[in-house]
């Protein structure tokens, strides 16, 4: 009759007897096999089954070793071999049988039983059998061990885990760098690394440390953006989706900096196994000391030559609006007067920048607290784009304000994110040289109050982006490279966070984020 495989049962104990199931239609000789075993192997349990449905019912309490008749009276001992493994899968099966030939023994081993024993047997020959097998059962069940308290290392580790195969497809990936990646365990099976998770200007040092790993078998390092694919672009504006996601709010996946050191498989030549190490708080903290470093001696510096530089233009100033005034008492003719005017109005623009481009760098690097008190951040914004409004008309932009009455009172100074505000609303209307819209929005974000300037000018190269917080550094043809810097100052001493999201051709939005006050 057909047998059925029954569910497999947890895993042993380790303080578990060790139990051998005998099945045999032959009672006399299953008592004879009790007796024998138990004698020479001390503190054992076993159970006995005359039919291979029995067997079944008895292998759920758990077994390590099975003794198993060849010929029994429901089935072959041979085919009683698939089910009883599929009860316990760290068991072994002893086949016994009193007519056998080569083929017969040669069919049971590759069946999956221990070993085929003729009978008649001597009672030490299957002691030592039945020992060898149960000394094999408890390797396995201590590898079995090592290998769950293994994966739930990997598990609960606060380290990416992933293994590659040859082919750079991943064949494990732990919980922390799925949950990362945006994806599970089991979904990123079989996905190539570089396809899915690693940015293609990060491709070239991954392979070739992949390459070196392999080769020479020895642990190298790389370090890599990773960030999840869902169709998305890297820089894409918040909210677009893969095509075909009509009015999905998809965030653009951020790419986060990755410590890999990789090493290869013992097992494997070609399985390499990648443990990342998340360094993108490391790196920003890096750059910002590094930038609060080189402020620090601007900042002294300018302290020493603002007085300096200020006398010198205030007498300039003072000589040009002097020079102006004698214009017009001059004998000459209104072409030639006016074209003195022109040039004086020049000199005249190019000291008002001078001078704030010495505000802003000193704005910049002067150590200054702030003022902590409610700011609703709606009716900012609308001030300055009240302030700006004339100036968007100008320019043929249109301004669209998304600002609610109530909440979004974040804790901070005023007038120092009234500048950040006026600075990112310059800054939009300033790339929109031939018009377009302009869209300022304030809402709740959790704990915080996030306020987005979002115009559609012509956009930042990704490649760009992340240098435009830094001092000097502008895509303007007048620029100063300071208003951005300033921003993310004032935004920094205020515990929030500033990023640029852009592309090329598609406009750019920056989003500032402020505790919010309670």
């Amino acid at each position: 009759m057909p047998i059925s495989s029954p569910p497999i049962p947890p895993a042993r104990s380790a303080t578990s007897r060790r139990r051998v199931l005998i099945v045999d239609d032959n009672t006399e000789l299953g008592d004879t096999l009790r007796a024998v075993v138990a004698s020479g192997i001390p503190g054992i349990a076993i159970e006995t089954a005359e039919s291979g449905a029995a067997a079944l019912v008895k292998a759920k309490k758990g077994f390590d070793v099975a003794i198993v008749d060849v010929k029994l009276p429901d089935v072959s001992g041979i085919d009683l071999i698939t089910p009883l493994r599929a009860v316990s899968p760290f068991s072994e099966v002893l086949l016994l049988t009193g007519f056998a030939s080569v083929d017969a023994a040669i069919g049971a081993l590759r069946s999956g039983a221990f070993a085929f024993v003729l009978k008649s047997f001597r009672p030490e020959e299957l002691i030592s059998i039945v020992e060898q097998a149960l000394t094999k059962v408890e390797l396995k069940h201590e590898r079995d061990e090592l290998e769950r308290r293994y994966r739930d290392l990997v598990e609960v580790t606060d380290v990416l885990v992933v293994a590659l195969s040859g082919a750079d497809e991943v064949a494990l990936m732990n919980r922390k760098a799925a949950s990362l990646a945006g994806t599970t365990s089991d979904q990123a099976l079989g996905r190539s690394i570089f396809d899915s998770w690693i940015p293609a200007e990060d491709h070239a040092a991954l392979r070739a440390a992949l390459a070196t790993t392999r080769a020479q078998g020895r642990t190298t390092e790389a370090e890599t953006g990773f960030v999840e694919a869902r169709g998305t672009r890297i820089g894409a504006p918040a909210g677009e989706g893969a095509p075909g996601d009509a009015g999905a709010a998809q965030p653009s996946p951020r790419a986060r900096r990755i410590r890999w050191h990789l090493s290869p498989s013992r097992e494997s030549g070609d399985l390499v196994y990648g443990i990342g190490i998340d360094v993108t708080e490391r790196r920003a903290l890096e750059k910002r000391a590094a930038d609060a470093e080189a402020l620090s001696a601007m900042g002294e510096l300018a302290m020493n030559l603002a007085h300096e530089i200020r006398n010198p233009l205030n007498a300039a100033v003072l000589q040009l609006h002097l020079l102006t005034r004698n214009l017009d008492r001059i004998e000459a003719d209104e072409l030639t007067r006016g074209a003195l005017k022109d040039r004086t109005r020049i000199v005249g623009d190019e000291i008002g920048r001078l001078n704030r481009l010495l505000t802003e760098f000193l704005e910049l690097a002067r150590p200054r607290g702030i003022a902590r008190e409610p700011v609703h951040l709606p009716r900012l914004a609308d001030e300055v784009l009240d302030l700006e409004e004339e100036s968007a008309k100008g320019r043929g932009v249109t301004i669209v304000r998304e600002l609610p009455e109530d909440g979004c009172v974040a804790i901070g100074d005023r007038e120092k994110l009234k500048q950040v505000t006026i600075n990112l609303v310059v800054n939009a209307l300033e790339a929109m040289k031939q018009g377009g819209t302009l869209t300022v929005r304030v809402r709740p974000d959790h704990e915080r109050v996030l306020m987005t300037v979002e115009d559609t000018g012509p956009g930042i190269a990704s490649e760009l982006i992340p240098n435009v917080f830094d001092p000097f550094f502008t895509t303007k043809e007048a620029g100063t490279g300071l208003g951005l810097s300033i921003v993310r100052k004032i935004v920094d001493q205020h515990g929030g966070d500033v990023e640029i999201e852009s592309e090329r051709g598609r406009g750019a939005k920056v989003l500032v984020s402020i505790p919010i006050g309670r």
